[in-house]
């Protein structure tokens, strides 16, 4: 797995982003089944730039924790049989996924921990987690969907031992 890592502010967060994001990433991929080396973009930012990219994208002018943005259209949810005839969904390199970009908020990885009782370590895997999930075609729009991404979210960060 290959994870393009960028952060931009002041701030910063107490433990290593890039190797937690990495291995929660890798962990995300291997419960969903994902049968291909992945490529993810991630960028660490603060909260009035997340806010702008919130705007511009979704049309809410707000800060949020984490926005996603998928290179891929699924047909399902972490079903990738149909990328055997897609070349373009894959680095031409390396070979790797081309799966997405994730910007994560670092004011709101310390506020939504302090809100959850939970370290910002284990609020930062979560958003990596979801965020991956929704890289690879999940959604929680429909309460079946959720139930399913919160399972999934779960199963993940107790594999890597990561508890609230």
């Amino acid at each position: 797995m290959t994870l393009y890592y960028e952060e931009e502010g002041s701030l910063k967060l107490s433990f290593a982003c890039q190797s937690l994001a990495e291995q929660v990433a890798e962990a995300a991929l291997d419960e969903i089944g994902c049968p291909y080396e992945a490529e993810v973009n991630l960028l660490l930012t603060m909260n009035a730039e997340i806010r702008d990219m919130n705007r511009e994208f979704r049309g809410l002018d707000q800060a949020t924790d984490v926005l996603s943005f998928p290179m891929i259209e699924y047909e399902a949810p972490g079903n990738f049989s149909f990328l055997e005839e897609r070349e373009d969904c894959f680095h031409p390199e390396t070979g790797e996924l081309i799966l997405g970009d994730i910007v994560i908020s670092k004011e709101k990885v310390l506020a939504q921990a302090e809100e959850f009782g939970h370290t910002p370590k284990r609020e930062f895997a979560f958003l990596i987690a979801h965020s991956v999930l929704h890289l690879s075609g999940y959604d929680h729009i429909e309460n079946g969907e959720r139930i399913r991404m919160e399972m999934l979210q779960k199963k993940i960060l107790e594999k890597l031992n990561i508890l609230r």
